[in-house]
């Protein structure tokens, strides 16, 4: 009797074999480990590089009377003697013609100055060589918000305040030029930033209302 030759199943034509399956598997679950690792890789050093890149961009500025995110001391304040605290530059980059440097306070209710900013201080003729501002120096010193000379200390009327000093290394001179606000400051400066750093310090009244 004659026998009918075999022909493959529907079923074996399209649904590869345990061992195919396990195959592709560990294809997939290899070409995926590596493609994790390069991902990995790849990100660890694209953050190297721009930290590196934001160190490299970045000039010191310190206090020592404050450290970042610190409370400011009495004496700095409208609670104490309203004297500028003494400010530390340094790694200053190539190029740099002058430096800027501003204070402002963001968390202002908004019920007494729209905006929530008030600038406190804006010093925008340092020169290039200046390694601070001494403490109290700041009195005639550029400009603070209510549009009289120098540095005004911290007075918050609610609660605790943030207070960001800023120093910007610039390849311009503002020598001779006078601004209304930090926001001009700021606008005058813009693109010609070389490297620039933050200082925040915190304050909060003691007495409030007064």
């Amino acid at each position: 009797m004659a026998t009918r030759p075999q022909t493959p199943s529907t079923r074996s034509l399209f649904m590869p074999s345990a061992m195919s399956m396990a195959t592709l598997s560990l294809v997939f679950v290899t070409k995926g480990s590596f493609m994790s690792r390069v991902l990995s890789k790849t990100i660890v050093l694209l953050t190297t590089v721009l930290l590196a890149a934001r160190a490299a961009n970045a000039v010191d500025l310190t206090s020592p009377s404050f450290k970042s995110n610190e409370k400011i001391p009495a004496k700095f304040t409208c609670e104490g003697q309203n004297l500028n605290p003494s400010l530390n530059f340094g790694n200053l980059p190539a190029g740099t013609k002058q430096l800027v440097l501003t204070m402002h306070d963001p968390d202002v209710p908004k019920d007494l100055v729209p905006s929530g900013n008030f600038d406190h201080w804006f010093v925008w003729d340092l020169p290039a060589n200046s390694t601070g501002i001494a403490e109290g120096a700041g009195s005639t010193m550029g400009l603070n918000g209510t549009g009289n000379p120098g540095y005004l200390g911290p007075c918050p009327p609610d609660r605790e305040h943030r207070y960001f000093f800023r120093l910007y290394a610039i390849n311009i001179t503002l020598q001779g030029k006078t601004f209304k606000d930090r926001a001009a400051v700021e606008a005058a400066i813009r693109g010609h930033i070389l490297a620039q750093s933050e200082l925040v310090g915190r304050y909060d009244k003691a007495f409030k209302g007064e």
